[in-house]
Protein backbone atom coordinates (compact mmCIF):
# COMPACT_ATOMS: atom_id res chain seq x y z
CA UNK A 1 0.00 0.00 0.00
CA UNK A 2 1.26 3.48 -0.90
CA UNK A 3 2.36 5.51 2.13
CA UNK A 4 2.55 9.26 1.37
CA UNK A 5 4.58 10.12 4.50
CA UNK A 6 7.20 7.47 3.75
CA UNK A 7 7.52 8.74 0.17
CA UNK A 8 8.07 12.28 1.41
CA UNK A 9 10.87 11.18 3.72
CA UNK A 10 12.62 9.25 0.98
CA UNK A 11 12.30 12.12 -1.45
CA UNK A 12 13.65 14.52 1.15
CA UNK A 13 16.64 12.27 1.80
CA UNK A 14 17.45 12.02 -1.90
CA UNK A 15 17.12 15.79 -2.32
CA UNK A 16 19.45 16.30 0.63
CA UNK A 17 22.02 13.99 -0.92
CA UNK A 18 21.86 15.88 -4.21
CA UNK A 19 22.26 19.24 -2.50
CA UNK A 20 25.23 17.96 -0.47
CA UNK A 21 26.88 16.84 -3.68
CA UNK A 22 26.51 20.30 -5.22
CA UNK A 23 28.89 23.20 -4.61
CA UNK A 24 27.56 25.72 -2.10
CA UNK A 25 27.05 28.39 -4.77
CA UNK A 26 25.08 25.98 -6.94
CA UNK A 27 22.88 25.10 -3.97
CA UNK A 28 22.25 28.80 -3.29
CA UNK A 29 21.43 29.44 -6.95
CA UNK A 30 19.01 26.52 -7.02
CA UNK A 31 17.28 27.70 -3.86
CA UNK A 32 17.08 31.32 -5.08
CA UNK A 33 15.63 30.20 -8.40
CA UNK A 34 13.08 28.03 -6.62
CA UNK A 35 12.06 30.88 -4.35
CA UNK A 36 11.71 33.26 -7.30
CA UNK A 37 9.59 30.75 -9.18
CA UNK A 38 7.38 30.22 -6.13
CA UNK A 39 6.87 33.96 -5.74
CA UNK A 40 6.02 34.33 -9.43
CA UNK A 41 3.53 31.48 -9.24
CA UNK A 42 1.95 32.96 -6.14
CA UNK A 43 1.59 36.35 -7.84
CA UNK A 44 0.10 34.78 -10.94
CA UNK A 45 -2.40 32.87 -8.80
CA UNK A 46 -3.93 36.12 -7.50
CA UNK A 47 -7.08 36.78 -9.49
CA UNK A 48 -9.72 39.49 -9.59
CA UNK A 49 -11.52 37.69 -6.75
CA UNK A 50 -8.67 38.58 -4.39
CA UNK A 51 -10.26 41.18 -2.05
CA UNK A 52 -7.72 43.90 -2.86
CA UNK A 53 -8.04 43.32 -6.61
CA UNK A 54 -11.84 43.22 -6.39
CA UNK A 55 -11.79 46.60 -4.67
CA UNK A 56 -9.72 47.97 -7.56
CA UNK A 57 -12.22 46.51 -10.04
CA UNK A 58 -15.14 48.17 -8.26
CA UNK A 59 -13.37 51.53 -8.38
CA UNK A 60 -12.48 51.32 -12.07
CA UNK A 61 -16.02 50.36 -13.06
CA UNK A 62 -17.38 53.16 -10.88
CA UNK A 63 -15.10 55.63 -12.63
CA UNK A 64 -16.86 54.76 -15.89
CA UNK A 65 -20.38 54.27 -14.58
CA UNK A 66 -20.50 57.11 -12.04
CA UNK A 67 -17.43 59.32 -12.66
CA UNK A 68 -16.06 58.59 -9.19
CA UNK A 69 -13.95 55.98 -7.43
CA UNK A 70 -16.36 55.98 -4.49
CA UNK A 71 -18.37 52.95 -5.60
CA UNK A 72 -19.85 52.41 -2.15
CA UNK A 73 -21.73 55.69 -2.49
CA UNK A 74 -23.64 54.28 -5.48
CA UNK A 75 -26.08 51.95 -3.71
CA UNK A 76 -28.55 54.86 -3.73
CA UNK A 77 -27.85 55.97 -7.31
CA UNK A 78 -30.79 55.87 -9.74
CA UNK A 79 -31.65 57.69 -12.97
CA UNK A 80 -32.82 57.12 -16.52
CA UNK A 81 -29.78 57.73 -18.72
CA UNK A 82 -31.83 57.45 -21.94
CA UNK A 83 -30.15 54.29 -23.17
CA UNK A 84 -33.39 52.40 -23.77
CA UNK A 85 -33.04 50.37 -20.56
CA UNK A 86 -35.36 52.36 -18.30
CA UNK A 87 -34.00 53.22 -14.87
CA UNK A 88 -30.34 52.46 -14.18
CA UNK A 89 -29.48 52.11 -10.51
CA UNK A 90 -27.17 50.86 -7.80
CA UNK A 91 -23.54 49.82 -7.66
CA UNK A 92 -23.51 48.03 -11.00
CA UNK A 93 -26.23 49.74 -12.99
CA UNK A 94 -29.17 47.40 -12.46
CA UNK A 95 -31.78 48.27 -15.09
CA UNK A 96 -35.57 48.19 -14.94
CA UNK A 97 -35.66 47.21 -18.60
CA UNK A 98 -33.18 44.31 -18.58
CA UNK A 99 -34.41 42.07 -15.78
CA UNK A 100 -31.52 42.40 -13.35
CA UNK A 101 -33.28 45.09 -11.32
CA UNK A 102 -36.35 42.85 -11.11
CA UNK A 103 -34.18 39.94 -9.92
CA UNK A 104 -32.58 42.19 -7.32
CA UNK A 105 -35.86 43.46 -5.88
CA UNK A 106 -37.32 39.93 -5.89
CA UNK A 107 -34.32 38.65 -3.91
CA UNK A 108 -34.43 41.62 -1.53
CA UNK A 109 -38.10 40.89 -0.90
CA UNK A 110 -37.31 37.26 -0.14
CA UNK A 111 -34.85 38.23 2.58
CA UNK A 112 -36.89 41.22 3.79
CA UNK A 113 -40.60 40.91 3.02
CA UNK A 114 -42.56 44.15 3.07
CA UNK A 115 -39.58 46.31 2.18
CA UNK A 116 -40.15 49.72 0.60
CA UNK A 117 -39.55 48.41 -2.94
CA UNK A 118 -41.70 45.27 -2.73
CA UNK A 119 -44.81 47.12 -3.88
CA UNK A 120 -43.11 47.84 -7.22
CA UNK A 121 -42.62 44.20 -8.18
CA UNK A 122 -45.75 44.00 -10.39
CA UNK A 123 -44.66 47.14 -12.26
CA UNK A 124 -41.07 45.89 -12.63
CA UNK A 125 -42.40 42.68 -14.16
CA UNK A 126 -44.53 44.66 -16.63
CA UNK A 127 -41.77 47.03 -17.76
CA UNK A 128 -39.11 44.32 -18.10
CA UNK A 129 -37.75 44.48 -21.66
CA UNK A 130 -38.84 48.08 -22.18
CA UNK A 131 -37.76 51.59 -21.18
CA UNK A 132 -41.15 52.35 -19.62
CA UNK A 133 -41.59 53.88 -16.16
CA UNK A 134 -45.24 52.78 -15.97
CA UNK A 135 -46.18 51.96 -12.41
CA UNK A 136 -42.82 53.18 -11.10
CA UNK A 137 -43.20 56.95 -11.21
CA UNK A 138 -43.42 59.22 -9.35
CA UNK A 139 -41.97 57.70 -6.15
CA UNK A 140 -39.75 54.80 -7.25
CA UNK A 141 -36.51 56.83 -7.27
CA UNK A 142 -37.25 58.21 -3.80
CA UNK A 143 -38.02 54.76 -2.44
CA UNK A 144 -34.88 53.30 -4.06
CA UNK A 145 -32.77 55.87 -2.21
CA UNK A 146 -34.61 55.03 1.00
CA UNK A 147 -33.99 51.29 0.50
CA UNK A 148 -30.30 52.01 -0.04
CA UNK A 149 -30.04 53.04 3.61
CA UNK A 150 -30.85 49.44 4.55
CA UNK A 151 -27.89 47.11 5.08
CA UNK A 152 -29.92 44.20 3.72
CA UNK A 153 -30.49 46.01 0.43
CA UNK A 154 -26.79 46.76 0.13
CA UNK A 155 -26.03 43.08 0.74
CA UNK A 156 -28.62 42.16 -1.90
CA UNK A 157 -26.92 44.44 -4.44
CA UNK A 158 -23.53 42.90 -3.62
CA UNK A 159 -24.95 39.42 -3.98
CA UNK A 160 -26.60 40.06 -7.36
CA UNK A 161 -23.52 41.87 -8.69
CA UNK A 162 -21.40 38.84 -7.86
CA UNK A 163 -23.90 36.21 -9.01
CA UNK A 164 -24.77 37.78 -12.36
CA UNK A 165 -21.61 39.65 -13.34
CA UNK A 166 -18.49 39.32 -11.23
CA UNK A 167 -18.34 35.59 -10.57
CA UNK A 168 -19.14 34.52 -14.18
CA UNK A 169 -16.49 36.93 -15.51
CA UNK A 170 -13.81 35.64 -13.15
CA UNK A 171 -14.77 32.03 -13.85
CA UNK A 172 -14.49 32.52 -17.62
CA UNK A 173 -11.24 34.43 -17.19
CA UNK A 174 -9.67 31.64 -15.17
CA UNK A 175 -10.92 29.08 -17.69
CA UNK A 176 -9.26 31.09 -20.47
CA UNK A 177 -6.15 31.37 -18.26
CA UNK A 178 -6.00 35.15 -18.36
CA UNK A 179 -4.68 37.10 -15.39
CA UNK A 180 -6.27 39.75 -13.21
CA UNK A 181 -6.43 42.38 -15.95
CA UNK A 182 -8.06 39.94 -18.36
CA UNK A 183 -10.62 38.97 -15.73
CA UNK A 184 -11.38 42.66 -15.22
CA UNK A 185 -11.72 43.18 -18.98
CA UNK A 186 -14.32 40.40 -18.99
CA UNK A 187 -16.09 41.85 -15.95
CA UNK A 188 -16.41 45.32 -17.40
CA UNK A 189 -17.75 43.86 -20.64
CA UNK A 190 -20.38 41.71 -18.94
CA UNK A 191 -21.46 44.67 -16.78
CA UNK A 192 -22.23 46.77 -19.84
CA UNK A 193 -23.42 44.15 -22.31
CA UNK A 194 -24.83 41.33 -20.19
CA UNK A 195 -24.44 37.72 -21.22
CA UNK A 196 -27.49 37.13 -23.36
CA UNK A 197 -27.77 35.77 -26.88
CA UNK A 198 -27.69 39.04 -28.84
CA UNK A 199 -24.66 39.88 -31.00
CA UNK A 200 -23.26 42.42 -28.52
CA UNK A 201 -23.49 40.21 -25.43
CA UNK A 202 -20.40 39.11 -23.53
CA UNK A 203 -20.40 35.58 -24.93
CA UNK A 204 -20.67 36.85 -28.50
CA UNK A 205 -17.96 39.46 -27.95
CA UNK A 206 -15.76 36.58 -26.85
CA UNK A 207 -16.85 34.51 -29.87
CA UNK A 208 -15.95 37.41 -32.16
CA UNK A 209 -12.51 37.62 -30.52
CA UNK A 210 -12.02 33.87 -31.02
CA UNK A 211 -12.18 34.40 -34.78
CA UNK A 212 -9.06 36.58 -34.50
CA UNK A 213 -6.97 35.07 -31.69
CA UNK A 214 -6.74 32.30 -29.12
CA UNK A 215 -6.75 32.65 -25.32
CA UNK A 216 -3.81 31.27 -23.33
CA UNK A 217 -5.83 28.13 -22.52
CA UNK A 218 -5.69 27.33 -26.25
CA UNK A 219 -2.01 28.18 -26.62
CA UNK A 220 -2.41 31.83 -27.55
CA UNK A 221 -0.61 34.92 -26.32
CA UNK A 222 -2.43 36.60 -23.44
CA UNK A 223 -1.68 40.09 -24.76
CA UNK A 224 -2.77 39.25 -28.32
CA UNK A 225 -5.94 37.62 -27.00
CA UNK A 226 -6.89 40.58 -24.81
CA UNK A 227 -6.29 42.98 -27.70
CA UNK A 228 -8.59 40.87 -29.88
CA UNK A 229 -11.22 40.82 -27.13
CA UNK A 230 -11.02 44.59 -26.68
CA UNK A 231 -11.33 45.06 -30.45
CA UNK A 232 -14.52 43.00 -30.35
CA UNK A 233 -15.72 44.94 -27.31
CA UNK A 234 -15.23 48.26 -29.09
CA UNK A 235 -17.22 46.93 -32.04
CA UNK A 236 -20.06 45.96 -29.68
CA UNK A 237 -20.05 49.36 -27.97
CA UNK A 238 -20.31 51.17 -31.29
CA UNK A 239 -23.50 49.28 -32.12
CA UNK A 240 -25.34 51.38 -29.52
CA UNK A 241 -25.34 55.17 -29.54
CA UNK A 242 -25.49 55.30 -25.73
CA UNK A 243 -22.25 53.29 -25.51
CA UNK A 244 -20.41 54.62 -28.56
CA UNK A 245 -17.83 56.49 -26.45
CA UNK A 246 -15.19 53.79 -26.09
CA UNK A 247 -12.83 55.64 -23.76
CA UNK A 248 -13.34 53.11 -20.94
CA UNK A 249 -11.49 50.75 -23.27
CA UNK A 250 -9.21 53.14 -25.17
CA UNK A 251 -7.88 55.28 -22.32
CA UNK A 252 -8.23 52.80 -19.48
CA UNK A 253 -8.03 49.08 -20.24
CA UNK A 254 -5.78 49.50 -23.29
CA UNK A 255 -3.45 51.66 -21.21
CA UNK A 256 -3.00 48.89 -18.64
CA UNK A 257 -2.53 46.31 -21.39
CA UNK A 258 0.05 48.35 -23.31
CA UNK A 259 2.06 48.70 -20.12
CA UNK A 260 2.03 44.92 -19.73
CA UNK A 261 0.21 45.24 -16.41
CA UNK A 262 -1.53 41.87 -16.67
CA UNK A 263 -1.85 41.58 -12.88
CA UNK A 264 -3.55 44.99 -12.57
CA UNK A 265 -0.93 46.16 -10.10
CA UNK A 266 -1.03 49.64 -8.61
CA UNK A 267 -0.34 52.45 -9.17
CA UNK A 268 -2.93 52.78 -11.94
CA UNK A 269 -3.58 55.92 -13.96
CA UNK A 270 -6.34 56.17 -16.56
CA UNK A 271 -9.00 58.39 -18.10
CA UNK A 272 -12.68 57.79 -18.74
CA UNK A 273 -14.84 60.22 -20.72
CA UNK A 274 -12.09 62.82 -20.32
CA UNK A 275 -11.82 62.54 -16.53
CA UNK A 276 -8.51 61.44 -14.99
CA UNK A 277 -8.31 58.85 -12.21
CA UNK A 278 -5.57 57.28 -10.13
CA UNK A 279 -5.28 54.42 -7.66
CA UNK A 280 -1.95 54.66 -5.85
Amino acid sequence: MFTPHRKTLVTGALLGSVLLALPVTAQATALDTGATTARAQAAAAVGLDDPAKKEIAMKIVSSAENSTLDWKAQYKYIEDIDDGRGYTAGIIGFCSGTGDMLDLVEYYTQVKPGNVLAKYLPALRRVDGTDSHAGLDPNFTRDWAKAAQDTEFKKAQDRERDRVYFDPAVKQGKSDQVGTLGQFVYYDAIVMHGDGTDSTSFRNIRARALSKAKPPSQGGSETAWLNAFLDARVWAMKQEEAHSDTSRVDTAQRVFLKKGNLNLNTPLDWKVYGDSFRIG
